[in-house]
Formats: C-alpha cells, sequence, structure tokens
C-alpha cells in the first residue's frame, strides 16, 4: 500500500467556487498543473468510472529545459479516473501514471476534501507517494505548486 501524503490550506473562497475549479472544464484550464504548465481538457465526465482526460504542456522555459533532459515529451496526455463524486464536498480520483521514461504504468489516489469553515474553505488534499522519494518530491512540489496557482484563481476571482 503507498504512503500517503497531504496538503491543507484554507481558502477565501465558497465552497461551491472551490468545487467548480476542481470539477469543470473552464475551472481545471484556469489552475490545473504546477508553474509553467498548461493544461486542455479533452473529456470531462464527473462521475464515479467517468473520466477526466487532459493534456499538460511545458510553457516556462525552465520547465521546457526540465522536460527535454530528462527525456521527456514537452506535452503529456493524462487520464483520471473518477472513484468518488459528492458534491460539494469529497471528489476521488486515480490519476494513471504512464508518462515517466523507464516505469511501468501505475495509479496514484488522489482524495480532495472541502471543509467549509469560518471565512471560507478547508482544502485537505491527499495523494499516494510515487514508485521512488525523488517523483514522490516532484509530485509534492508540483502539487504545492498547482495549489498556489489554485489560490491565485481564487483572489483574481473575488
Amino acid at each position: 500500500m503507498p504512503r500517503k501524503l497531504t496538503l491543507e490550506r484554507t481558502l477565501d473562497a465558497s465552497i461551491d467556487d472551490v468545487w467548480d475549479l476542481w470539477t469543470t472544464r473552464d475551472g481545471i484550464e484556469s489552475w490545473w498543473g504546477p508553474e509553467g504548465f498548461r493544461v486542455a481538457v479533452r473529456d470531462l465526465d464527473l462521475r464515479p468510472g467517468g473520466e477526466l482526460l487532459y493534456a499538460m504542456g511545458a510553457t516556462g522555459a525552465d520547465q521546457i529545459e526540465y522536460m527535454k533532459k530528462a527525456g521527456m515529451p514537452l506535452e503529456n496526455h493524462h487520464r483520471v479516473i473518477y472513484t468518488q463524486v459528492d458534491r460539494p464536498r469529497r471528489l476521488a480520483y486515480n490519476e494513471v501514471v504512464d508518462f515517466i521514461p523507464g516505469v511501468d504504468t501505475y495509479q496514484v489516489e488522489t482524495v480532495v476534501e472541502l471543509h467549509e469553515v469560518a471565512g471560507g474553505v478547508r482544502l485537505v488534499l491527499t495523494f499516494d507517494a510515487m514508485h521512488d522519494d525523488r517523483w514522490t518530491q516532484l509530485a509534492t512540489m508540483g502539487r504545492e505548486s498547482e495549489l498556489g496557482r489554485l489560490v491565485k484563481v481564487l483572489a483574481a476571482r473575488s
């Protein structure tokens, strides 16, 4: 059983606004992915067993250089399979990890929990560790960056 990691944020927003950013094409495209990357949603079927298909491409100079040095394409196609959709409190999904050179395909489970608190929403993001410590660190850094982007999008909305 993979080790679990948890990141938490208190967001100055309504629970419905946060939910929409996690579950709609426009919302996902506005913040998903770390700084220096952009996401284009190809398909979104938000229900247990449904899928999110998206392309993530490097746009920042540092990110492009990293991808080239790692022998990875500048754009990767990703597949998420939803396992729980409990609007607007809980979203769980498995992301298919099939983009790492030399590593067999596996899945990373992610759970998003939203709790209404005074002044906003408490976001608890729990996800599986990757196949090794280096990739787990990269994934955690990516998620931290991604949550920073989410905060910026919410701030721009208010």
